[in-house]
């Protein structure tokens, strides 16, 4: 590695690798939370943060993040989630819904953002609009674009786990729902939306037995593939 790009690694560093390494061994898909505990108002700010600085293709942020915060709310999410605690107990509960058939119209709304975001004229944008606009109508491969949504969303859950980590609290990613009921409960059908995942997060309970488990992987040697 050339002397300068190790000046700069240091230099725009936050955390220590060995940090980083630890947090991701450290982290599991928590099976039993500890409903007493809370996370502090600080750190789910920030987490929501997370969320929200989530990248997208084309930036268009085709989803909405449910913190479903009401216990009534929660225990009727948990007749549909296959009886996983984790539902109730988790400090936070997040639903991951994607916006269904996005379309032109969320296109002008997302360049109308970024010309108030960047100070610039919408008119600056036509041809980044039209571009974005293509892509949907007429995309150079077969393209479902609900499919197409729910894959961005689950970049916005991988960084949301992985901010988790770093900060200290536990996650499970949860698939094991049934995604209509949730719309119904949520009333996210009215809205346009529909579920795809969900994660609690929280802090993992004492006596999990799944905390102490070494996690096992692939070696790097078997998942990465160098092409030189």
């Amino acid at each position: 590695m050339p002397e300068s790009t190790r000046d700069m690694l240091t230099e725009n560093a936050v955390l220590k690798t060995e940090t980083v390494t630890q947090q991701l061994y450290w982290r599991y898909a928590t099976k039993a939370f500890d409903p007493t505990r809370q996370i502090p108002d600080p750190v789910w700010t920030t987490l929501e943060q997370s969320l929200v600085l989530a990248p997208s293709s084309f930036g268009l942020q085709p989803w909405k993040f449910i913190v479903v915060r009401n216990p009534e709310i929660r225990q009727q999410l948990l007749e549909h989630s296959w009886g996983q605690t984790q539902v109730v107990d988790a400090s936070h509960f997040v639903v991951f819904a994607i916006k269904q058939n996005i379309d032109e119209a969320d296109v002008d709304q997302y360049v109308e953002r970024m010309a108030d975001v960047q100070d610039v004229s919408t008119e600056n944008l036509e041809g980044y609009g039209s571009m974005v606009k293509g892509f949907l109508d007429d995309p150079p491969f077969p393209l479902n674009k609900d499919e197409w949504a729910a894959r961005q969303v689950y970049v916005a859950l991988g960084q949301f786990m992985t901010c988790a980590a770093m900060l200290g609290i536990d996650t499970c990613p949860m698939e094991g729902i049934v995604p209509a009921k949730y719309d119904e409960v949520l009333g996210l059908t009215s809205q346009d939306y529909s579920t795809v995942v969900t994660c609690a997060a929280g802090y993992r309970a004492p006596d999990d037995k799944h905390a102490d488990r070494p996690k096992v992987r692939y070696t790097a040697e078997t998942v990465i593939q160098y092409v030189d």
